[in-house]
């Protein structure tokens, strides 16, 4: 407001003088008289003001006009002058626009529109960081990695640019796969930066897997001086850290220091079940019963594992069952509700032959949450109490195709592993495994349970009032092609039962020459029989894989019963190798089956009475 008050009083001041000027002017009649080359001018004073007006501008020009000349002499010379910095403003802006543009094509994927906006920039801009960093992400936009490794390598001459031309080289050899170089490279940029945290991921991730684990400390260390991760995280990551060091110095015969740094990570972090179990060994190996129990007992209170269940047996090795139960109890009253609680009592129970309580440990886990060690303890429990061969092989079925139950599972890709490690095999991610059941659940059985289920649900008589489920049934021709010759223990002259042959009978088959029979055989056929069928209601069980037998018919004497086509039994076989009497008699028939003689479609039924030729196996 008041500088506003200050001008308004400024200009009328300024207006003021100009009118009393003029006035002063208009009042003097007397003008100015001058003199040139002789010449008299006289002017009044309105004129004589125009006329020092003009003087003034022509001054003015005149200074202009000399100005520009000696400009252009000094340009001539080769100085620098306004000439100069036009053009040189003109080349900045070009050089700039290249460079945005150049930028933006790196960010819309034009690798080769960036290379050209690069070169563009590069002509006209005279600043090399800004040229090169554009020629480099270009390059690897355009896929050219050997021009961005040697724009990379220009970089590292000036001390402005080296962590980029560091940084730089370091991804270019992550993405060819040269982890070594890599972390040198990653140590150099460390080095140059320590703060920056993508290097200390990097150093941090290649250290781990290069098994620098001294060095993945001290980045850890210092990561955590910087504030850049939770208390607890870094302990976490020291005991992993930690707990590897120790298993390199345990490989190189220290085992001292080896236990340390075991005793270090598992008290630093009580639920990395490894560090545990490898800490408790070491007390074991001393002797020491009191602190093996007592780490176990803490660890089993953070996280129940087998693995802690398994050392904790190690402590004494030679106990019985009953004794090892008791002494189990110490550990399973930390966390008794617990799952793995409860299946680790129900085998304690199991192996000290108490199988009620073992199936009142389980409870319900069966049917609440169903797994293959769940229901393997429980068919365990079924066949202990006298449960029927069906009850028994049902739990079997069911657990070939039910969840395997908590596994080592990485929480940044799921990938499934075996054993407990610090980095992940799929994915390469640092401290990423626990201890828990995989989000996507087996669903079917596995190529290994199908070929145990035949064994699990037996060859016949299994499921008649359950039904069966049929999968891909293979050819006879692949069924026979490992059929041998069955032996049967028997006395010259005597027709074998199918108790006397040492195999099977239904997946033996031999193949006679055709000799001379008595008319009108009677002749029965024997069905095709499944090797499998399924014992379990479809919802529960899986498919059960049925295998074909070759058709066979057998031949009955006459005044002998013929062998029903729908009965269960399997086909009485008689060899041809047995030697007959030869007086064309036989002894008494044990049984009406006795006489039976089995044949392949297609050929001539034997005389049971006549001494056939020797025996010959079919080949497929």
């Amino acid at each position: 407001m008041l500088l506003s008050l200050l001008k308004i009083l400024l200009f009328f001041a300024v207006i003021l003088a100009i009118a009393l000027g003029l006035n002063t002017l208009s009042a003097n009649t007397d003008g100015v008289h001058l003199v040139v080359a002789g010449q008299e001018y006289f002017l009044g004073p309105i004129q004589a003001v125009i006329a020092l007006v003009v003087l003034v501008i022509a001054g003015w020009a005149v200074m202009k006009l000399l100005g520009m000349l000696w400009a252009f002499i000094r340009f001539i010379m080769g100085d620098e002058t306004a000439i100069n910095r036009y053009f040189a403003r003109s080349r900045r802006q070009k050089g700039i626009e290249a460079l945005s543009q150049g930028l933006l094509a790196v960010a819309s994927g034009e690798g080769k529109q960036a290379q050209d906006m690069a070169v563009r920039a590069a002509k006209y801009l005279d600043d090399p960081r800004a040229t090169r960093l554009l020629a480099a992400q270009a390059a690897e936009v355009a896929g050219d990695n050997a021009k961005a490794e040697s724009v990379y390598r220009e970089m590292l001459e000036d001390d402005r640019t080296r962590f980029v031309g560091v940084r730089g080289l370091m991804k270019q050899k992550l993405a060819d796969g040269d982890t070594h170089t890599a972390l040198a490279l990653a140590q150099k940029a460390y080095a140059l930066k320590p703060r920056h945290t993508e290097v200390q991921n990097t150093l941090l991730e290649l250290s781990a897997k290069e098994g620098d684990w001294k060095g993945a400390r001290s980045v850890l260390k210092d990561k955590r001086k910087q504030g850049e991760l939770p208390r607890d995280v870094h302990i976490r990551r020291d005991a992993v850290l930690a707990l590897q060091e120790a298993r390199d110095v345990l490989s190189h015969g220290n085992s001292i220091s080896a236990r340390e740094a075991a005793i270090s990570a598992a008290k630093a972090s009580p639920d990395l079940i490894p560090a545990v179990a490898m800490a408790a060994r070491t007390y074991i190996e001393q002797k020491d019963r009191r602190n093996a129990e007592r780490l176990l007992e803490k660890a089993w209170s953070v996280r129940p594992h087998p693995d802690l269940a398994e050392v904790y047996a190690e402590i004494v090795p030679d106990e019985t069952p009953h004794q090892r139960l008791r002494r189990f109890e110490s550990l399973m009253k930390r966390n008794p509700d617990d799952e793995e609680t409860r299946l680790l009592r129900a085998e304690l129970l199991l192996a000290d032959e108490d199988f009620p309580a073992a199936r009142r440990a389980l409870g319900d886990l069966a049917v609440t949450h169903p797994t293959t060690r769940t229901l393997a303890i429980m068919a365990a429990v079924e066949r202990g109490e006298g449960g029927s061969d069906a009850a028994v092989r049902a739990w079997l079925v069911k657990a070939m195709t039910a969840s395997r139950g908590p596994q080592w599972v990485c929480d940044k890709c799921d990938h499934v592993m075996e054993d407990w490690g610090p980095i992940c095999d799929n994915c390469g991610g640092f401290d990423t495994l626990t201890w828990r059941e995989p989000a996507v659940k087996r669903s079917a059985a596995s190529p290994a349970g199908a070929e145990l289920l035949p064994l699990l649900v037996g060859k016949s008589n299994v499921g008649k009032n359950e039904g069966h489920a049929r999968q891909d049934v293979p050819d006879a021709e692949e069924v026979t092609r490992h059929e041998t010759t069955v032996v049967a223990d028997v006395a010259p002259g005597m027709v074998p039962r199918e108790s006397d042959f040492q195999g099977e009978p239904s997946r033996t088959i031999t193949d006679p020459e055709p000799v001379t029979t008595r008319p009108e055989p009677t002749t029965s056929t024997v069905p095709q029989r499944p090797a499998a069928e399924k014992l379990a209601p479809a919802s529960e069980a899986a498919a059960v894989a049925e295998t074909a037998a070759p058709k066979v018919t057998v031949v009955q004497q006459a005044g002998t019963a013929a062998t029903r086509s729908d009965e269960p039994s399997e086909a009485r076989i008689v060899r041809p190798d047995v030697e007959l009497p030869e007086d064309d008699s036989l002894p008494p028939a044990r049984d009406d089956s006795r006489h039976a003689r089995l044949v392949l479609d297609g050929d001539t039924p034997p005389r049971p009475d006549v001494e056939p030729p020797e025996p010959t196996v079919k080949r497929p």
